[in-house]
């Protein structure tokens, strides 16, 4: 099923997809995070037909698509030189996260290659890494700071998580779930169904699409 989203790009729901797609993309299925938990990744995406849909869609006034698609030879073939190219749409709740921390520090934030959506076939990822969700970001600039020493990564930390509530980050350091060449911020394991999609099976045995189809919440 495709819907169109307020972003003009269509609505996928990638579990019907091609095997290929949903292979890499894992729709629905379960990863363990570094602590054990099962997560469920996400199910429905942003098509991106093109390298030039994603530079002209802007997220939010200070962020584009692509800036949140750059990735390199880690990510799977599949989502790095082929297209149509899928994100997951909660890429537009961390878009809207990130455009508080710009609006805060007044210059601009750069996200690393790498740094925001990468597939569970990104090699990269070896637990649910919450890129794969499409929520987290890794900073490695913001206007002259280069975020690659304790006090400017620490500074940054902490406007993060004052101006955008429930924001995760990263302590300074060389160890495990620590950073010390970037800023790590994450929404945590958040999906978004959009209005229209599916929705879950109904355990009556319904199809869950009774009612009125007006999409009120």
């Amino acid at each position: 099923m495709t819907e169109r989203s307020g972003l003009a790009l269509a609505v996928v729901d990638a579990a019907e997809l091609g095997e290929e797609h949903r292979r890499v993309l894992r729709p629905g299925e379960l990863l363990r995070d570094r602590d054990g938990r099962w997560r469920r990744l996400p199910r429905y995406f942003y098509e991106v037909p093109s390298w030039d849909t994603a530079l002209e869609t802007e997220l939010t006034e200070h962020f584009a698509l692509w800036e949140f698609m750059n990735v390199d030879v880690r990510e799977h073939e599949l989502l790095r030189v082929r297209w149509p190219r899928y994100v997951p749409c909660a890429i537009s709740v961390l878009a809207a996260a990130l455009e508080l921390l710009r609006r805060e520090v007044g210059t601009f934030v750069h996200i690393a290659a790498n740094g925001g959506y990468r597939s569970p076939a990104h090699r990269l990822n070896e637990h649910a890494s919450t890129h794969c969700w499409g929520t987290a970001a890794n900073l490695y600039r913001v206007g002259d700071d280069w975020l690659d020493d304790q006090g400017t990564i620490t500074r940054y930390n902490r406007i993060a998580r004052r101006v955008m509530p429930g924001i995760c980050t990263r302590a300074y350091g060389p160890g495990l779930g620590e950073t010390d060449d970037h800023v790590h911020m994450d929404l945590g394991y958040v999906t978004v169904e959009p209005h229209g999609t599916a929705g879950e099976a109904d355990p009556g045995g319904r199809d869950g699409n009774d009612g009125d189809g007006s999409g009120a919440a």
